[in-house]
């Protein structure tokens, strides 16, 4: 059976000793009380939350599964709505909500971290808190005030819940191609009819009323995303003081049978003249959704981060009790009839891989949550606008290089379980079934990559990737002379210096043909990843080997473990960075020059 402790010890570590988030968040008006005892306390409550509540239903829910019993009503797995009444009953939807819509008003960095561990209890249902998080992000900075107060304290509260309906049946990515339509009506409101399919948390039993954020057209709209609205469209139209009215005309077809996160309802949507709300101005909805598309990036990221801690968790364990074979080195358990696994060097290297990507991701995704907050609310513009090309930037790397990761992860897990790894008893194989949508959803790790190399990069000529690399040039200057911290600032100042050189390379290329950002793009996401992650893993190995100088033989295990795993990174997983290159270097010719028909 699986099992999960939330990693306060590592979360504390990232957040106060590397990135001195409290100081940080004071320096912002809204944050300017926060604490680490407060902040420590909110994640050692809502880790017990996690463990407690949520992660014993998740192999259960992933077992039954959501019911479609027809009518279009879907019932959740047994346990799911219970939970959700102790998270409204714990206060937990309202921890990062604005405090005018009911909301405790705590900052992103926290709120990034409690998301991690939900992530590692139960990924299926924390998709419902999720999606109406986002949705409460979209309707804050583009509704209405009239919108805002009707639905914003609902939301918060956990009342009602949201989704976003993009996707149809033939567009996905595309969706300039989307063929909903929006028919004004005379009040205001209009008539939207369409069909939505991959719709997470479409339709369920755990609130009152869902709260669907839906793409349509305008009569009159341009093709293409320029001719693209936004529009709010109920499950129940509310009344003016907020209870609930006639049924609207958006139900559920059917629910996806789907390869994992079972206990999340993947619905397909059929919109009958459904009475919306335009959210925005007309055919700007895309611009309107990215609000809710980008914290969805981010989220699906967090999503890989839990999933990466937890098998990692579990697949630990059981190489320490698992025994096999003997060591090549001789027996280091002679009372027993074999050692335990994780003597052997190829179940290290799967640990340690797990474990390097784990931490380096939970350095990376917290600072960029920092970056989030200073975004949002720093009384400084040029700090606001820093922080805000760092996050634009970093989402695409945050979503595909993490996801990427993840599956790669969750997979080493089950091979250190063996056989057992593959049996449903052990919960791993629910690990990997789950971590592979996290690379589709949301924009494909390719999109992802293209938006990386094509916008975020190249299309202002380097200026944003520049700003990251002016931290880690300052980062390197700093530590250059401090022989103890050469092995990691070297290997990250050379990959600093060939990334320069690549990108220049495919930007020239790419002027020249744009096949050839598109056949570099996820090679290219890759290496941003792995000077990212070699980044922070430096960052972590100078707190870790400061401790480690000034304590000695009395330091704690911890920061000896950091160091180890530091050291293994750079050793091990960054040098992937030279096979990247030269794929990236490849071109588009072998790709492109072979004809449909002879494939």
């Amino acid at each position: 059976m699986a099992q999960y402790t939330p990693p306060l010890r590592d979360m504390q570590f990232v957040l106060h000793e590397v990135h001195g988030a409290i100081d940080a968040l004071r320096e912002l008006p809204a944050h300017a009380d926060i604490s680490r005892d407060l902040t420590d306390q909110v994640l050692e409550e809502g880790g017990k939350f996690c463990a407690e509540v949520l992660f014993p239903i998740n192999r259960s829910g992933d077992e039954e599964g959501c019911t479609y019993a027809g009518n279009g009503v879907v019932k959740t797995p047994k346990g799911f709505k219970e939970a959700w009444q102790q998270f409204k009953d714990g206060g937990w939807p309202t921890l990062t909500c604005a405090p005018e819509y009911g909301g405790q008003g705590m900052p992103a960095t926290v709120g990034m971290a409690f998301q991690e561990m939900m992530n590692s209890a139960n990924q299926a249902w924390t998709m419902y808190p999720g999606l109406t998080h986002g949705a409460y992000d979209c309707l804050k900075e583009h509704g209405t005030d009239v919108q805002k107060a009707l639905y914003l304290p609902r939301m918060v509260s956990g009342e009602w819940m949201g989704t976003m309906c993009l996707t149809e049946p033939h567009c996905g990515t595309d969706l300039g191609m989307l063929r909903s339509k929006a028919e004004p009506n005379p009040d205001g409101s209009f008539a939207i009819t369409g069909t939505k399919i991959f719709i997470s948390s479409g339709e369920h039993d755990m609130a009152a009323n869902i709260v669907h954020l839906v793409l349509a057209r305008l009569p009159d709209a341009p093709v293409g995303t320029k001719g693209i609205s936004l529009f709010i469209v109920p499950k129940f139209v509310p009344n003016a003081d907020g209870s609930l009215g006639a049924r609207n005309g958006i139900t559920c077809g059917r629910i996806e049978e789907k390869m994992g996160i079972h206990g999340n309802a993947t619905c397909e949507m059929n919109l009958i003249g459904a009475t919306g709300w335009m959210v925005g101005e007309p055919n700007k909805g895309l611009n309107a959704m990215f609000v809710m598309m980008n914290a969805a990036r981010i989220g699906v990221g967090m999503q890989s981060l839990g999933l990466m801690e937890v098998a990692y968790q579990n697949s630990l364990a059981y190489a320490k009790d698992r025994i096999q074979s003997r060591s090549l080195t001789g027996p280091k358990a002679p009372e027993k009839a074999a050692d335990p696994i994780i003597v052997h060097p190829d179940v290290r290297r799967m640990l340690l891989t797990q474990k390097a990507y784990t931490e380096g991701a939970r350095c990376f995704a917290y600072w960029l949550a920092l970056q989030a907050d200073v975004a949002d609310g720093h009384p400084d513009a040029e700090a606001r606008k820093a922080s805000h090309d760092l996050l634009q930037l970093l989402t695409p790397v945050v979503k595909a290089f993490i996801t990427d990761n993840a599956f790669l992860t969750t997979n080493l897990a089950m091979q250190v379980y063996g056989g057992h790894g593959y049996i449903r008893e052990w919960g791993m194989e629910q690990y990997v079934r789950d971590a592979r949508i996290n690379m589709i959803y949301e924009g494909t790790n390719t999109i992802q990559s293209l938006d990386l190399l094509g916008r975020k990069v190249l299309g202002d000529n380097g200026a944003k990737l520049k700003a990251f690399g002016k931290l880690i040039q300052d980062f390197v200057e700093e530590e250059g002379t401090n022989d103890d911290m050469a092995e990691f600032v070297n290997p990250l100042a050379d990959l600093g210096e060939k990334t320069t050189k690549l990108t220049m390379e495919l930007g020239m290329k790419a002027m020249g043909n744009a096949d050839e950002a598109g056949a570099a793009a996820v090679d290219y996401l890759r290496v941003i990843g792995h000077l990212v992650m070699s980044y922070f893993w430096a960052r972590m190995a100078k707190v870790a080997l400061e401790k480690v100088e000034a304590e000695g033989d009395a330091v704690e295990p911890f920061y000896r473990s950091k160091l180890a795993t530091a050291r293994f990174y750079f050793a091990k997983l960054q040098p992937e960075t030279a096979s990247l290159m030269r794929s990236a270097r490849a071109g588009s010719k072998s790709l492109m020059d072979l004809e449909p028909e002879l494939f």
